[in-house]
């Protein structure tokens, strides 16, 4: 497996670096899976409404890997949360990637304004006690659905998946996710692409340590201690993002960095956003 791990709150294992397929159609996500295992990427992330589960499977099971060298992520949608609903929408994703169990199945969204995403954690939570998948967490929660997940149920969500790069570093949750042994881990790590990676602080410390502001970046995450996924269709990108284990930002980079906080979302607010799709 190249590159590090993790180790999350119940013990299982996650490579630090994955790779996901938002906004990839089926069958390119076929392509890029395979061009993702290919390059090293063991962890793989999607989502039952990124519609391309049976191609990632497919990728997959084609690759000729063991499963137990596999990390495979997928998640739960707002109009599941339910529980009976999501306890049929996980049996639905591990039917379309093919797969006997998952290593780890997100709630998607907290959709606060329906508030059933308690009911769906007593589904996830019912998965893993039947050893149908090995982890739990969650993706876009707020400090505030986070902190009533921690407080009324027994089992704490062993990841946040949430927007974080270095426009939206996202101290003060990272900060809550360590008080609760829950691992950060970024979605849209590179930003808005063009937009970031032309920082000229990004630039820089690109031209510094023979890199390309994109590794830079992903170096950033890795260690801030963020698990992270970034996702390409690209061969050629696709082998770049993992290629970061072999440089190391110093604290006057990790500085520079840090003056690139502006707060900005590229996705909707977590509190509010609702969309059932």
């Amino acid at each position: 497996m190249t590159g590090n791990e993790v180790t999350l709150n119940n013990g299982v294992k996650m490579p630090q670096l994955g790779f996901g397929v938002w906004q990839v159609e089926d069958d390119e996500a076929e392509k890029a899976v395979t061009s993702a295992l290919e390059a090293g990427y063991r962890s793989i992330d999607t989502a039952k409404i990124y519609f391309n589960e049976e191609g990632t499977g497919r990728a997959l099971r084609n690759s000729g890997l063991p499963r137990q060298e596999l990390f495979v992520t997928t998640k739960l949608w707002n109009t599941e949360h339910r529980y009976d609903d999501a306890l049929r929408a996980f049996d639905d994703s591990l039917d379309k990637l093919g797969l006997d169990y998952l290593d780890l199945y997100l709630i998607h969204w907290p959709v606060p304004s329906q508030d059933r995403y308690t009911d769906a954690w007593r589904a996830m939570e019912q998965l893993l006690a039947d050893g149908r998948v090995r982890a739990i967490g969650v993706s876009n929660f707020t400090a505030e659905t986070l902190t009533r997940l921690v407080e009324e149920f027994e089992v704490v969500p062993a990841i946040n998946q949430i927007e974080l790069h270095p426009y939206l570093p996202q101290r003060e949750l990272r900060d809550l996710h360590a008080k609760h042994g829950v691992h950060t881990e970024a979605w849209s790590p590179l930003g808005q692409g063009k937009t970031l990676l032309a920082e000229p602080v990004l630039t820089r410390l690109a031209d510094k340590h023979g890199k390309t502001p994109a590794q830079v970046v992903l170096r950033w995450h890795l260690q801030l201690g963020n698990v992270v996924i970034p996702k390409s269709v690209t061969p050629a990108r696709i082998a770049e993002n993992i290629d970061v284990f072999d440089f190391e930002l110093d604290d006057e980079d990790l500085a520079a960095i840090a003056t690139l906080d502006n707060g900005g979302r590229i996705g909707p607010d977590p509190a509010t956003f609702a969309w059932m799709g």
